[in-house]
């Protein structure tokens, strides 16, 4: 069953409608779908930057360029930043390691 939606509309400054439909264009989106993942992005960058409030330490690793090229096209897919798709993969393998990974 299809998710149920709604409409928003709200006037912008000129200026930004046209960043923002350029981008949607770039994107290759329809603007329904380029909307909802960039509000989306803004709440989940809400939570993040509460979240990083907590106490928290980097993980850094260099990659090849290749991988790397890879792994952003892969993150674009997948509406993931660098940030989850790295700790959801540690909490993948520590579950997996403890016995309690989901199947």
């Amino acid at each position: 069953m299809a998710e149920k939606t709604r409409n928003l509309c709200a006037e912008i400054p000129l200026e930004l409608h046209t960043k923002v439909r350029q981008r949607q264009a770039e994107s290759g989106e329809t603007l329904s779908r380029y909307m909802t993942a960039l509000i989306t992005k803004f709440y989940e960058m809400e939570e993040r930057q509460t979240m990083e409030k907590e106490v928290t330490r980097p993980v850094c690793v260099q990659v090849p360029v290749e991988l790397f090229e890879q792994f952003k096209t892969y993150l674009k897919q997948h509406g993931m930043t660098q940030k989850d798709f790295v700790i959801r993969c540690i909490q993948q393998a520590l579950a997996e390691d403890t016995g309690t990974a989901e199947e």
